[in-house]
């Protein structure tokens, strides 16, 4: 039986949440924006003990840059939406739903600061005119927004009814419209362009502390969104698949840039933590993204080339008493986690799904325990027991210390940049090979073997092979990560192979990072290690409710965004109803939503 298309109904506009006129809603929208950018000029407390001292009138500091930002963008997306000249590349998908998202973002902004003035400081009598004015107009460009009417149609059988269902149906991402045509050197600027404002974000975020983080996150959070409705992040994936190595290369040059952003090594500390426990999410992306094999003891091999590195480094404590060059120690650790990654794959591979994860979590405790017990008494002398092995040596390479300062350029890089860097190159090196691996024939088997390996196998697909080289090869990619981790921490630990543990890189925010950026897909296990790693790191004032307040986010991103932050058009496709046919409609198949 052949199903053809069913007929569109007629479609129509849904009207703003609120009963206003749309010309006289945007106006008051622009006006409300204005306002509150300039609002910010104005001085919010008057105390500095609040931090970002926000008590200067005429100069905006701390969260009131964040509203400040928010209202730009706000105001920027309501011209666009009248069709100014210049900004309609904006939103090719339609302005009212990024705009509601940018003025949801702002808002929360604003009154986030206002609350936490009067909560840290002791009441409203702390806070200066500039405050309530900023709180008012925030309000007012909220209210303005959800006047507007919604960028998607509706059908008229099924129109939205009530006011939740229509305010969910004004935050319906619409189709984008056709790409404005822009050369081939405008695309390749817009692709470093995109590279330059992740820098930006980033190198702010990781410099926020405390009440300024939270309003960065609520405020980029909301500006992603808005950036995603609109069509923006579609069209910065296309330009980046068309100019992929363009877009590596601005992205490699782009995180060198970063130390030379810091005055210090406070912040850089950080971002070297983030690049290796990125570095080993890419890893694990090989095994449980690719391939599907889901390991909860992956973690393990990290402390494989980690303690390999710390043995062979020249440490004080360390009972082989020998020093390789820092190249052998690499080549060393890799190929010790790759022979642990076959024996240990080897006889569990057999085994599939829920029962793999078991035999892998059990492996992981198994290296813990025995790197504990390998100290002359229960084993032998090896690795020192549960003191580890602390003196781990700074490298040095071609005379290059990376224990000490060195002035680059004019900028002085301290330690912690000077393992950044190094880091940095490794992580190129591991994301060309996943790149390679993905986009081989053997990457392409497997994908298969992940969706369904019965069928693989049925086409002539050793699976078996596959699975091992799979997770062979992710264990070399976190070997060579655990080299450089043992000399940036001074030594190695088994404590610090938990599958769950305070501080990252573990098994469990590992595989989190991997699901949450996007499984199979590059950038994404970078993104979700950079969250998972920093937003942590950044909440630690919060004590007790640190943990809860992460885990809800975790649940409400699972929930809206089940396929990950970067995701390819299969998860996509697995997590969300198209309303599209399986085939072509004059081919035979089923309509997802009414089964005919």
């Amino acid at each position: 039986m052949t199903t053809q298309s069913p007929q569109s109904s007629p479609r129509q506009a849904v009207p703003g949440l609120l009963p206003l006129p749309a010309a006289g809603a945007r106006l008051v929208a622009i006006g409300a924006a204005v306002a509150t950018f300039a609002s910010t000029f104005l001085a919010w407390t008057w105390t500095e003990e609040f931090p970002g001292n926000l008590t200067v009138t005429g100069y905006p500091g701390g969260l009131q840059v964040l509203t400040l930002v928010g209202a730009l963008l706000t105001l920027l997306f309501l011209l666009a939406g009248l069709g100014v000249r210049g900004l309609r590349w904006l939103t090719p998908g339609g302005s009212t739903s990024p705009a509601l998202m940018l003025a949801l973002g702002t808002f929360a902004t604003t009154w986030f600061t206002v609350v936490a003035i009067a909560w840290q400081l002791g009441g409203l009598a702390n806070l200066e005119p500039g405050g309530f004015v900023a709180a008012v107009v925030s309000l007012v460009l909220l209210l303005a927004v959800l006047g507007l009417p919604a960028d998607t149609p509706f059908d008229e059988e099924h129109p939205p009814v009530g006011a939740w269902a229509r305010f969910r149906h004004s935050l319906a991402a619409p189709e984008p419209g056709p790409a404005m045509a822009l050369p081939s050197w405008a695309e390749v600027l817009v692709v470093c362009a995109a590279c330059g404002v992740g820098l930006t974000v980033f190198t702010y975020g990781i410099g926020s502390e405390e009440e300024l983080f939270i309003g960065f996150l609520i405020l980029t959070g909301f500006a992603a969104a808005a950036a995603y409705r609109a069509g923006l992040m579609r069209r910065v994936s296309t330009l980046t698949h068309k100019y992929r190595n363009v877009a590596l290369t601005a992205a490699f040059f782009s995180a060198a840039l970063f130390p030379f952003t810091q005055d210090s090594d406070a912040y850089t500390s950080v971002a070297v933590s983030i690049l290796i426990f990125a570095t080993v999410a890419v890893g694990l992306n090989v095994v449980v993204g690719l391939a599907g094999l889901l390991d909860l003891g992956y973690v393990a091999f990290l402390g494989v080339g980690a303690y390999t590195a710390a043995l062979v480094s020249g440490a004080p404590t360390a009972a082989l008493g020998v020093q390789f060059p820092f190249w052998a120690a690499v080549l060393t650790g890799a190929v010790v986690s790759m022979i642990f990654g076959v024996i240990i794959g080897a006889p569990t591979l057999r085994v599939r799904g829920d029962y793999l994860a078991i035999v892998t979590l059990g492996f992981g405790e198994i290296f813990r325990i025995g790197m504990q017990n390998l100290d002359g008494q229960s084993g032998p002398d090896l690795t020192n027991g549960p003191n580890g092995i602390p003196g781990v040596p700074d490298l040095k390479m071609f005379g290059f210390d990376f224990g000490v300062s060195h002035t680059i350029l004019g900028f002085e890089l301290g330690r912690f940049a000077n393992y950044y860097l190094l880091m940095l190159l490794f992580t190129a090196v591991i994301v060309m090979v996943f790149r390679r691996s993905d986009s081989s024939r053997i990457g392409r088997a497997w994908v298969a073997i992940r969706e369904d390996e019965t069928a693989a196998g049925a086409m002539g697909i050793n699976a078996f092979r596959l699975k091992l080289l799979a997770f062979a090869l992710g264990a070399t990619l976190a070997g060579v990560a655990g080299t450089v981790l043992a000399h940036v921490e001074y030594g190695v630990h088994p404590d610090g192979y938990k599958f769950v543990h305070a501080v990252p890189p573990n098994s469990a925010f590992l595989l989190a990072a991997v699901i949450l950026g996007g499984m199979g897909t590059l950038s994404g296990p970078l993104i979700g290690a950079a969250l998972l790693y920093l937003i942590p790191n950044k909440l630690q004032f919060m004590a007790d409710y640190q943990l809860l307040l992460f885990g809800i986010a975790l649940v409400l991103l699972m929930r809206f965004r089940p396929e990950g932050l970067v995701a390819d058009r299969r998860k996509q496709l697995e997590f969300h109803e198209t309303g599209q046919l399986d085939v072509p409609p004059n081919g035979v198949g089923v309509d997802t939503k009414t089964g005919v």
